[in-house]
């Protein structure tokens, strides 16, 4: 049995194949309520609550955002530290938009009234900050995908973005430094689930796939900055699955997708860096493509509730490094005797297979059962 291990030493160990002390583990995302749980406070975390946050911060100025950005980062280091996880989730999302008007306390108009503008809304039951109402447009076309490809081809390449372009990186890592894994960024590759795209498929596959080329070979340059920065394991991806499978079929995903994916691999590869991708649903489908002949090194977002068990992908892919097996589903509509048998289950198949980072594959949304979240933890410290 090795020696009692860091975080980021037990991550690395165990993609790397090694023995470790414990199975390593994290969570993929907390709402603020869950994270406020946490804290035992009111915590500066989440997703669309973070958005509706930063929105008001924008609206009542510099000081007001800059005090937003330095709370956020403490509350979501302080997050990562109480449930003592391997893996730190380092950042939320965002919103950079400054609002034209405040329509009410939770409604927010950008852009000009008399041009382009829309609305968010936020909801505080969901947390969700949403596009409620926008000005007119005429509906997308393939024609516009073709314009936007010829320049992307006209610039796709340049210098690599510098460090600071990633303040929250920066600061995580000069944060955790040894102690836990940061995982880092450049490698997401899909298209927009919107009908012209998804025509696009169908009818100009080669068109969506000199888009995502693009897109891959522009990843090559952020997959240096991140290696510069000492970033190894490099989340990506792009929800394109449900669970009755993908939105569009096996010889697309092959025509399109896989070349990207190759791309974006191969430059992991030649970094020692690790390519991880991540889609909700059943992805089976496209799963020799995906997991196999594109050369990705992990995946993430793992659904449970759509066929995608640890234990099958374990088998069916013996090099791939994974990180889940743990369903927000699970978590919001179960008993705690539901989610401890599933974080058991989970655990199992990480000390039998190895190669495994357990926790909640997604967000873990804001009506979770508290009893749940606490029983999730509890076992994962307890049996890992």
């Amino acid at each position: 049995m090795p020696q009692t291990m860091t975080g980021k030493q037990r991550v690395e160990a165990t993609f790397e194949g090694k023995p470790v002390d414990k199975i390593p583990i994290y969570a993929a995302g907390l709402s603020g309520r869950i994270a406020s749980h946490v804290l035992g406070r009111e915590a500066w975390v989440g997703h669309g609550k973070q958005q509706y946050r930063e929105t008001i911060a924008h609206w009542e100025g510099e000081e007001a955002h800059q005090e937003f950005i330095e709370r956020t980062q403490r509350d979501v280091f302080e997050v990562n530290e109480k449930l003592d996880l391997d893996l730190v989730r380092p950042a939320y999302w965002r919103y950079g938009f400054k609002p034209t008007k405040r329509i009410n306390q939770n409604t927010f108009l950008f852009g000009e009234e008399d041009g382009d503008w829309w609305v968010m809304r936020y909801d505080p039951d969901t947390e969700l900050y949403q596009k409620i109402d926008k000005s007119p447009a005429p509906e997308a076309t393939i024609d516009d995908i073709r314009a936007q490809v010829e320049r992307q081809e006209a610039h796709v390449l340049g210098d690599p973005p510098s460090p600071d372009a990633y303040p929250d990186l920066v600061r995580a890592l000069e944060f955790f430094g040894n102690r836990r894994m940061v995982p880092g960024f450049g490698t997401g590759v899909g298209i927009l689930r919107e009908r012209n795209w998804l025509e696009a498929m169908a009818l100009e596959p080669d068109l969506v796939r000199r888009h995502l080329v693009c897109k891959a070979k522009a990843n090559t340059l952020a997959i240096k900055t991140a290696h510069s920065m000492g970033l190894r394991i490099l989340l990506g991806g792009g929800d394109f699955a449900g669970k009755n499978g993908p939105l569009y079929s096996p010889k697309a995903f092959h025509e399109c997708m896989l070349p990207a994916l190759q791309i974006v691999s191969e430059a992991c590869e030649e970094l020692n860096c690790w390519h991880f991708f991540a889609s909700d649903g059943n992805l089976w489908p496209v799963a020799e493509d995906l997991f196999g002949n594109s050369g990705v090194h992990g995946f993430y977002e793992i659904d449970i509730r759509c066929e995608m068990h640890l234990e099958r992908i374990r088998d069916t892919f013996p090099h791939l490094r994974l990180m889940g097996g743990i369903a927000s589903e699970t978590l919001h509509m179960g008993s705690t005797e539901d989610v401890k048998l599933e974080v058991l289950d989970a655990l199992r198949v990480a000390k039998e297979r190895g190669n495994i980072v357990v926790g909640v594959s997604n967000q873990v949304v804001p009506p979770t059962p508290l009893e749940n979240f606490d029983t999730m933890m509890e076992t994962l410290h307890e049996y890992r």
